[in-house]
């Protein structure tokens, strides 16, 4: 009796899987590959509300590894800079030494497993979901999707995986046996920069940047955007906008009521501002300490 309950029970087992099975939505298509187009996304007031550098840096300060005076400066700082104008290639210049001098001495390792804790637990509500569909669609379309953004590389390739997207471009910091100097190789990836990145990528990747897009919210970006066949102007500047007005390019706004959203701090104005920031919380803060 036992036997035939339990061969009876097995029967039902099968006859729910396969009935299942049967009633399962047959698979969408995957896209055919579309391997010489692609769209390159800014992250900064693009992707993301606000600084991602800076969500980053509270991030570290929550673990120790970054005082909250030294927060509390790196924001002034960074507000202070968007107060005083237009970035400068001499405080541009200054801030490439100072950007990553918070993480110098940090294993490489745990630097990119707290890029992974600080995304889940600061910045995924920060994403435009307007954007990211956006994103979304290319990818849809068999194209890749790449960020291209100022913030160190180790977290924007973060970003870039969380949202299910190609890969990231992003400011590289110089590392030795493991751990981080404090010091940049090469330059912020900041505006001519990025459409140099860009276009190496597509060197490599055999695409051709006519067929390409790029959406930046910043007249910073004006570069990358030109390098490209569609650029898209993104929650833009004033300056962005009028231009992407004057050019015909499409505008896609996702603030509400058309206002700037404000998280934490004044947003940076583009890749300098948030170097000034860094440059200007850095040397604050070696200030105080002599």
């Amino acid at each position: 009796m036992r036997r035939f309950w339990q061969r009876a029970k097995d029967e039902d087992h099968k006859s729910a899987g396969e009935v299942a099975a049967a009633a399962a939505a047959e698979p969408e298509p995957l896209p055919e590959p579309d391997p010489s187009a692609a769209a390159f996304f800014d992250v900064d007031n693009t992707m993301m509300r606000g600084a991602s550098i800076y969500y980053f840096a509270r991030g570290l300060a929550a673990r120790k590894l970054f005082t909250m005076r030294d927060l509390a400066m790196f924001a002034w700082g960074q507000a202070a800079f968007r107060l005083r104008g237009t970035e400068n290639s001499e405080h541009i210049g200054s801030a490439k030494e100072a950007a990553l001098s918070f993480v110098a001495g940090q294993r490489v390792d745990k630097i990119v497993a707290l890029s992974e804790e600080i995304y889940d637990e600061v910045m995924a509500d920060r994403i435009w979901h307007g954007t990211r569909t956006l994103a979304l669609q290319h990818l849809d379309e068999g194209q890749q999707v790449w960020l291209v953004t100022a913030t160190p590389v180790e977290v924007a390739r973060t970003i870039a995986h969380r949202l299910g997207l190609t890969g990231a471009l992003g400011t590289v910091a110089e590392t030795r046996d493991g751990l981080y100097t404090g010091r940049l190789v090469g330059n912020l990836l900041h505006g001519p920069a990025k459409a140099e990145a860009v276009r190496a990528l597509a060197q490599r990747e055999g695409l051709d940047l006519a067929r390409c897009a790029a959406y930046s919210d910043s007249i910073n970006d004006l570069p990358m955007l030109t390098a490209v066949g569609h650029p898209h102007a993104v929650n833009p500047d004033p300056e962005l906008r009028a231009h992407a007005r004057e050019n015909g390019w499409p505008v896609h706004d996702f603030r509400t009521g058309r206002k700037v959203t404000m998280v934490a701090l004044p947003v940076a104005a583009g890749a300098g501002a948030v170097a000034g920031g860094v440059f200007a919380g850095v040397a604050l803060r070696r200030h105080y300490r002599t």
